[in-house]
């Protein structure tokens, strides 16, 4: 294993301040790299280290973020001082390592992250946590990571650096905010319910139904204590339909000597498994009583036992402190409560003489009340909620600034009226009604919850909305709180994240298959197209076969379209005049749609042109029509119309500029809601089986997308539907447009000038075994290869004159072997063959395509073009 030597040990006549003065400023770490025998790994003295790998490790040195550099396909660690400090007593060890060693905990997340990187890609990570030995023992680690290739001289990644920043304080920080919040808002759900309570049953009947569900427990009870503080008696409980219940007389000696000295002493019990934490003889009276994990709280009064509650669960559970801690301040409550309830009705059955004390305890309460008066009305004009006070009959007393700014009103406008009537309901048709009621329901003691969606001058809102009763001592309601916290933004980016990634992992898959898929008819029809050559002129067989070809066609077609929608269809964009591209397909869409449908075409003012595939574009025209058709039942008008659009602001997923529509609209049946948010699925049709894929609103959806712009659907139920697409404006003039070519059927003939040698790259047996023969076919000489190291160990030992090679390979892409082909044998051309429209972002290659799935004829056109073959 590589070691640190000492400055006289590592010193030679190369190292020298102005050698490896680019480690000075790196600190401590610096100092270690110096130090550090980097032989065994392969890098050699820093001072014969490549400039990449220095330049970088220079750069990663002088930050004082945490930077470790990977490098090499091992990812060798070398890093600054910040690292080392999140590092902790693994460093100095980590230095020099291989990543996966140094790290063995999370091997498999590292060797994600080396493949990715040493591919090209990159890699973003939010709050990512993983489990990490830095201090002796496992612990959980939260951390933003991002990591990117760094490239060698050869211009490929040749490491990757990563920049880690640990969040795990904040993370924890966040989950104690939300889980004091979750407990707050409980505890106060429950103290609205037992509010409503007028004795002590119905108190803890609501107290052990709400807690027992709120943490998930079998059982909830509570008991008193007898005067000899051993015998006890489960008076009420909550339990699942399933557990054994728990009301009934008890002596605590009886549940073992933990037991009885824990709740004694006034501490709770808390057993996680009584199995394992108990003596069998204890254990066996929790089993009894179906018992296998508890939490039992006690309420010491005057030194003496005089009361139990617990939560208890049928299997062994692992409690918290949080589970200890909530129902610790239940149980005071509940218990606080229920004196409460009890000394009121002590006071209602006649016991006078404390009239007076409690009077004058109302009378210091009311006083206080008024002396906080001040402090309230400034939390209430400092809070973000909507907060406001009203009397009993529903006149606004009071309402905060955030409320009155959320209506553009002064206080002086509102305070008297009734709650209902004023700006915040006014304008939203029957809200003033709703709130009227629920006004009367919490003056009458209850409590309103409710969503809205309110018409306020400044805007269509979404809030939470609560009133409360405000109630003395005698449960009577003496005013009432109306609070709001405003949802909408929160509504909207919600409704906006989950809606793109619906539609990002669609893409995903479909594109993913439709990848897939074009790989097995590459296969099917080239080697259909060499089987017809082959057989007899049997009608019977020939037939047969050209049924085949046709279905596989249908399938090329259906990929197409697969990949259309995800957005990687390849692309052939001119400058096309809409008004030009669609008066060209009048006699085409009249054919197709029938002489019962009335087309209308509608043309703007003249329009700038925009930057588009034409034949995709009119694919994608006739499809709407063609789903207009269906829509109108083959009867009805479709307008057709053109106009320019600016966007001054950002309207997802459109950016702000200039835009030009294509709209269709029909006058048929429309659509409800529902089908229009799933209308560009893959795969989604309305229409019967057998009469449609579900693929062409998907593929308009994906082409415009793909072209910068996008597809816009309105519909109405029994008035028919609206199609947008958007394209940017182009600057300049339309190109001509030519009519598309059809491929020859005839087989090519031969090269006749001399022999050629091609080699053939796929990972997939059967596509390179079919290429394979049908470049022989055609009178080439054939090497292939599976892979790209393959490729490039073929390429030393042969010469050959054109490589064609598919690009989505393992280890080693089509576009890295292409860039290491250009590097090492400039003069071998290479095709790309593959079924996706775009290389990986940061590969700028120029290099002749072949779509898949591809014909012999397509083949032998692409081969003759790149080696400049004439016939």
């Amino acid at each position: 294993m590589p070691t640190f030597m000492s400055m006289s040990q590592t010193s030679s006549p190369r190292d020298t301040d102005t050698t490896l003065s680019w480690l000075d400023a790196g600190g401590e770490t610096g100092a270690l790299i110096r130090a550090y025998d980097w032989t065994p790994t392969g890098l050699g003295p820093p001072d014969r280290w490549p400039q990449s790998l220095r330049t970088a490790t220079a750069l990663l040195l002088l930050s004082p973020v945490p930077i470790v550099l990977l490098w090499g396909e091992k990812g060798i660690m070398i890093y600054n001082d910040a690292y080392s400090v999140f590092a902790g007593s693994r460093h100095p060890q980590l230095l020099g390592t291989e990543v996966r060693k140094g790290w063995a905990e999370v091997a498999d997340f590292n060797d994600n992250v080396m493949r990715v990187g040493l591919a090209g890609g990159t890699l973003a990570y939010r709050d990512q946590q993983l489990t990490l030995e830095r201090h002796g023992k496992p612990e959980p680690v939260w951390m933003n990571l991002d990591y990117s290739p760094v490239l060698d001289e050869s211009g490929t990644p040749g490491g990757v650096i990563a920049i880690v920043v640990e969040t795990t304080e904040r993370v924890r920080a966040e989950q104690r905010v939300r889980e004091s919040e979750e407990r707050l808002r409980f505890l106060d759900e429950l103290g609205k319910r037992t509010t409503e309570a007028t004795d002590a049953d119905a108190i803890m009947a609501i107290t052990t139904r709400m807690l027992g569900e709120h943490l998930g427990v079998s059982i909830c009870a509570y008991a008193d204590m007898e005067p000899d503080e051993d015998a006890f008696t489960i008076r009420g409980e909550w339990k699942l339909a399933d557990a054994v219940s728990l009301v009934g007389r008890y002596r605590l000696g009886d549940f073992g000597s933990r037991a009885v000295g824990d709740l004694s002493a006034g501490q709770a019990l808390v057993i996680h498994d009584v199995d394992t934490e108990l003596p069998d003889h204890e254990a066996l009276a929790f089993r009894a009583v179906g018992v296998c994990a508890s939490i039992c709280m006690p309420l010491v009064k005057e030194g003496r036992l005089t009361a139990l509650m617990g939560v208890h669960h049928a299997t062994p559970r692992r409690w918290t402190g949080r589970d200890l801690a909530l129902l610790n301040e239940v149980t005071q409550r509940s218990w606080a409560h229920i004196e409460r309830v009890r000394a009121e009705a002590t006071v209602r059955d006649g016991e006078r003489r404390f009239r007076e004390e409690l009077e004058a305890k109302v009378a210091e309460r009311t006083a206080a009340l008024e002396r906080s008066e001040a402090s309230i009305r400034t939390i209430f004009e400092t809070s973000h909620l909507y907060q406001g006070l009203m009397s009993t009959d529903g006149t606004l007393l009071y309402i905060n600034g955030t409320a009155l700014a959320g209506v553009e009103a002064r206080l002086e406008d509102v305070v008297g009226l009734p709650f209902w009537r004023t700006p915040w309901f006014a304008d939203t048709p029957g809200m003033p009604e709703a709130v009227e009621a629920a006004v009367r329901r919490v003056a009458a003691g209850g409590s309103e919850n409710l969503g809205m969606t309110l018409n306020l001058p400044t805007g269509v809102r979404a809030f939470d909305f609560s009133l409360r009763p405000v109630v003395n001592e005698r449960g009577e309601v003496t005013a009432m709180v109306p609070e709001a916290v405003e949802k909408t933004a929160r509504l909207k980016a919600e409704q906006a994240l989950m809606q793109v990634q619906k539609m990002e992992a669609l893409g995903s898959l479909t594109g993913g298959i439709a990848h897939d898929f074009n790989n097995l008819l590459m296969a099917v029809q080239g080697s259909l197209e060499l089987l017809r050559e082959r057989l007899p002129p049997e009608p019977l067989l020939l037939r047969l076969l050209d049924n085949a070809r046709a279905g596989a066609e249908r399938g090329s077609a259906l990929t197409a379209r697969m990949l259309a929608f995800a957005r990687r269809q390849e692309l052939k964009t001119q400058r096309v005049d809409l008004r030009e591209l669609v008066e060209g397909m009048a006699d085409l869409l009249q054919r197709s749609l029938g002489t019962t449908i009335v087309v209308e075409t509608r043309f703007g003012h003249p329009l700038p042109p925009v930057v588009v595939d034409a034949n995709q574009l009119e694919t994608a025209l006739l499809n709407l029509a063609v789903n207009a058709r269906d829509a109108m039942d083959g009867a009805g008008r479709l307008v057709i119309a053109t106009d320019e659009a600016w966007l001054p602001d950002a309207s997802a997923p459109l950016a702000p500029g200039r835009y030009v529509r294509l709209a269709l609209m029909d006058s048929g049946n429309g659509m409800d809601d529902a089908t229009l948010k799933r209308a560009t699925e893959p795969f989604f049709t309305t229409k019967g089986v057998g009469k449609g894929t579900g693929l062409g609103l998907s593929m308009v959806h994906g082409l415009a997308e793909q072209s910068g712009g996008a597809l816009r659907l309105r519909s109405v139920p029994g008035e028919g539907t609206t199609a947008e697409i958007w394209l940017p404006a182009a600057e300049g003039p339309a190109d001509a447009l030519s009519p598309s070519t059809s491929t020859a059927t005839k087989k090519p003939s031969p090269p006749a000038d001399r022999a050629y040698t091609v080699l053939s790259v796929d990972d997939d047996d059967l596509v390179r075994a079919t290429t394979v023969e049908m470049l022989e076919d055609l009178g080439y000489t054939v090497f292939s290869s599976p892979s790209g190291d393959d490729a490039l160990r073929v390429l030393e030992r042969t010469a050959v004159d054109l490589v064609i090679t598919d690009h989505a390979m393992p280890r080693m892409t089509g576009a890295q072997l292409a860039t290491q082909i250009r590097s090492r044998w400039p003069s071998v051309p290479v095709v790309m063959a593959t079924g996706y429209a775009e290389l990986p972002a940061g590969m700028q290659l120029d290099l002749p395509r072949l779509a898949k799935p591809y014909s012999q004829a397509s083949l032998a056109e692409v081969v003759r073009r790149t080696l400049g073959i004439t016939t």
